[in-house]
């Protein structure tokens, strides 16, 4: 890996306010106290995103995975913090001016692809548009080449030509994911983030498109922000993986660190609640390679990302929590080869 990140990620929060309405600002006139509502989305993340690698962020839903995506992706302006992207960088302050400044050129280098292709795909375009219609927009292919280049592209995702002239409604969901993938790649970025790219197809197909990932990450030199609920699905794909909870990054590593040994107890829980495996008909094993034992959920509930706890968001589920869990919001620090944001962290076998 490069000692310079390719995506920086910088004390970034996210705020979404949901502004009175006039019946409430009606009521506070008459002596009510209501209050704009605030979804404390992202609490000053920081990570960096490394050339060539495969960042995996795993979490409940909630947790703010997606928005962290959407704002990698430069979709989302930072409420505070910044993201910076090779030599440019998109700040709170400055996000609009130097988008514009720019042209959004920087933003073609940084593509999403979403869960369902079939709400972010154009119901009323032809594939040939569909794909064909940014590179041509932003110079990077004339007109009169467009389609042999979007052909080119539906080869590379496993599509043929005959697929130019239909419509989305009339593929199945497995190829409405690889048109997404086509249209993705068709501006040459260097970064895909995939938001649960595969969380809605079956078995199968999942195991096609994420074998179709691992081939064009070897072909074209790309990197990923792989996004997913499915710890199987991040295991078998990530290169590092980031663990969040409530908005902000528990634990950072590599793969198979986290799944070995996590520090974190909460993705130690996380780890636990996988679905076990049997293995030549011995005894189930869960995704460390020990043996399983019972199901047991997390205890209590996760909290509201509108009032979300003090200190660490964890500690009102953690069954390690301490009195400093409670008031002091813990430090992503080195521990091994992981980071983790945990005032008392898991102990590996080489330390107990």
């Amino acid at each position: 890996m490069s000692e310079t990140p390719m995506l920086r990620v910088q004390a970034v929060s996210q705020r979404f306010v949901r502004p009175l309405g006039w019946a409430e600002r009606l009521a506070n006139r008459l002596g009510a106290s209501n209050r704009e509502t605030v979804v404390h989305a992202l609490d000053s993340v920081s990570l960096d995103v490394q050339r060539g690698e495969v960042l995996g962020i795993v979490g409940e839903s909630g947790c703010g995975k997606s928005t962290l995506g959407r704002v990698m992706a430069g979709l989302l302006a930072p409420t505070a913090g910044s993201i910076s992207f090779a030599a440019n960088s998109l700040s709170a302050d400055t996000a609009a001016a130097t988008a514009a400044e720019r042209g959004c050129a920087d933003r073609l280098t940084r593509q999403m692809i979403f869960q369902d292709p079939s709400s972010s795909l154009n119901p009323r375009l032809r594939v040939l548009d569909l794909i064909g219609e940014a590179p041509v927009a932003h110079g990077q292919v004339q007109r009169a080449d467009m389609r042999a280049y979007v052909v080119d592209l539906l080869k590379r995702v496993g599509l043929d030509e005959s697929s130019l002239e239909r419509y989305p409604h009339q593929f199945s969901g497995g190829q409405r994911a690889r048109i997404g993938i086509a249209r993705a790649l068709a501006v040459q970025p260097q970064l895909l983030i995939c938001d649960e790219s595969v969380a809605a197809l079956d078995v199968s197909v999942q195991a096609q498109v994420l074998n179709l990932f691992s081939e064009l990450r070897q072909s074209l030199g790309l990197t990923y922000v792989f996004i997913s609920h499915d710890l199987g699905v991040v295991r078998h794909l990530s290169t590092r993986v980031a663990v969040m909870y409530l908005g902000r990054v528990v634990e950072i590593g590599p793969t198979a660190e986290i799944f070995r040994a996590p520090r974190h107890p909460y993705t130690r829980a996380l780890l636990d609640a996988m679905p076990v495996v049997r293995l030549h008909g011995e005894l189930p094993v869960n995704a460390r390679g020990e043996t399983a034992r019972a199901f047991s959920p997390i205890q209590g509930e996760v909290a509201s990302p509108t009032s979300p706890p003090s200190g660490c968001h964890f500690h009102p589920r953690c069954p390690r929590a301490q009195p400093a869990c409670r008031t002091t919001v813990p430090a992503l620090e080195l521990q091994g080869v992981s980071r983790v944001a945990c005032h008392f962290p898991l102990q590996t076998e080489k330390q107990t």
